[in-house]
């Protein structure tokens, strides 16, 4: 390489944004870095129901915009924030250990090591090994090579419904054909059967080339579904009658969110396998991990010539593990767990008394501990849809969730959002760490809304003058 060209690859280029610059950005600059370089279609949409405001505070279930208004999150970034924005013990743990080498492959990692013994103290049953990543779709993807290859069978069942992840492998075995259709073909051998369904189960079972049961103790993005009692027990046998593994997802369900330290705990189940993340981290650093027994692992891993066939450059990390550490500690220290099947139980309370006071507009409340669905009904007039060719059945049918979500937002400061595979289900999933107080307030504004509207069509009307408003005023 010429020395003339050496020099111009080192000259810094224009408009590279320093650290300080980048906290400096306003919101309409933000948009417009969104808009040109990330993706333009979720920031228009964003802007049009007013989801596009610049945040830049957090601490608990607070956040505040860059007009200073506070805002509750009951969303929790989907199951990740458990402990909440910056738990001061969670930035403590980062700071215990600023000095360690974050990266060093070339050794065994200290806090690694620690973490994986306290994860096998925690976890149900025998598992024992655990291996670390960086996200729930990789801890899954993790999960089916580690089922595959401990079994020497290739096929896999999943649920209508469920959601594991959107890389390949994971989204092969989440059960919604929206998300997978684009990508076909994905990974073969995978057949869907639904949610709660044990016949189904067992006739796909039969065949005894089923490497892994994978399942969602409850259905997170399926709009919050709770298996019929019993089902997950029976699964768990019929898995072990025909030799398949039982992978439990305990992705979004896991470290305290529905009144135990695992949802698969309320059966009593002891999967084969346990995928984990989001909350592991303590809402501050991205960590992910599955665990299984010491007699799979042996079977996948435990040799000289398969050690190096599954592994992550930033797994364990020392950062990651100091956090997740951090987070098993003060889960237990401020006793959350117990905490939450409490106030799991006071909100749901309070919620169904909303649905048999507004049938109207609330369908459905379900859920447990602090993982919660409100589930509102369709559109149901005729009229309207007939002279809207349409229109109105299929935004009742896509948006009313997020339409609701939009009322708790711009008009009462409440965050949350629909979820992915039930656009008409809206989460209620705070942190852990939630008041009683901030309870009462999302609660309160709740009965607001649906005092407030009558139907589908008022909540449509109320969204698009809020729209209307946020585009006038941003111009």
């Amino acid at each position: 390489m010429s020395c003339e060209k050496k020099e111009r690859l080192s000259v810094k280029p224009d408009g590279l944004l320093a650290l300080n610059d980048a906290l400096s950005l306003n919101g309409e600059q933000v948009k417009e870095l969104h808009k040109k370089y990330l993706n333009s279609a979720l920031a228009t949409l964003l802007g049009l129901i007013n989801f596009d405001k610049q945040f830049v505070k957090a601490q608990g279930v607070s956040v505040w915009d860059s007009k200073g208004r506070e805002y509750l999150d009951f969303l929790g970034a989907f199951g990740a924030l458990n402990l909440g924005h910056n738990h001061p013990k969670i930035i403590g743990a980062l700071e215990k250990v600023k000095e360690l080498p974050n990266l060093l492959q070339s050794s065994l990692g200290t806090l690694a090591g620690a973490l994986a013994n306290n994860l096998a103290k925690i976890t149900p049953g025998n598992l024992s090994r655990s291996f670390f990543c960086n996200s729930g779709a990789e801890a899954v993807e993790g999960a089916l090579k580690l089922a595959r290859i401990a079994t020497g069978r290739k096929e896999f069942i999943y649920c209508q419904g469920s959601f594991h992840g959107k890389t390949f492998g994971a989204l092969s075995i989440t059960g919604r054909k929206k998300y997978q259709q684009p990508f076909l073909p994905l990974l073969p051998g995978c057949v869907e059967v639904p949610y709660g369904d044990l016949q189904a189960l067992n006739l796909s079972l039969k065949n005894q080339q089923v490497a892994a049961f994978i399942v969602e103790p409850i259905q997170g993005e399926g709009g919050i579904i709770l298996p019929p009692p019993g089902y997950l027990a029976e699964a768990r046998k019929l898995c072990s009658k025909y030799k398949t593994l039982f992978i439990a997802d305990e992705v979004q369900t896991g470290f305290g969110r529905t009144g135990y330290m695992f949802a698969c705990e309320y059966e009593g189940i002891i999967p084969d396998i346990i995928c984990l993340a989001k909350s592991l981290g303590g809402g501050v650093i991205p960590i992910g991990a599955y665990l299984t027994t010491d007699e799979i692992w042996k079977k996948a891993y435990g040799s000289m010539e398969k050690y190096t066939l599954h592994t992550s450059t930033f797994g364990g990390n020392s950062l990651a593990s100091a956090a997740a550490i951090a987070t098993i500690e003060v889960i237990y220290e401020e006793n959350l767990i117990e905490q939450v099947w409490e106030k799991g139980k006071y909100l749901l309370d309070k919620l169904l008394k909303l649905k048999e006071k507004y049938p109207h507009l609330l369908k459905d409340v379900r859920g447990r501990g602090l993982l919660i669905g409100l589930e509102f009904n369709q559109s149901k007039d005729s009229l309207s849809n007939r002279l809207s060719f349409g229109l109105v059945e299929k935004l009742s049918d896509e948006f009313l969730g997020s339409m609701v979500a939009g009322e708790l937002l711009n008009k009462h400061g409440i965050i949350t959002a629909y979820t992915l595979n039930n656009p008409n289900v809206i989460r209620l999933e705070p942190p852990l760490i939630v008041t009683y107080s901030q309870l009462n307030t999302v609660i309160n504004s709740l009965e607001e809304i649906l005092g407030t509207h009558k139907g589908f069509l008022s909540v449509a009307v109320s969204t698009a003058k809020t729209a209307i408003k946020s585009l006038v005023t941003k111009k």
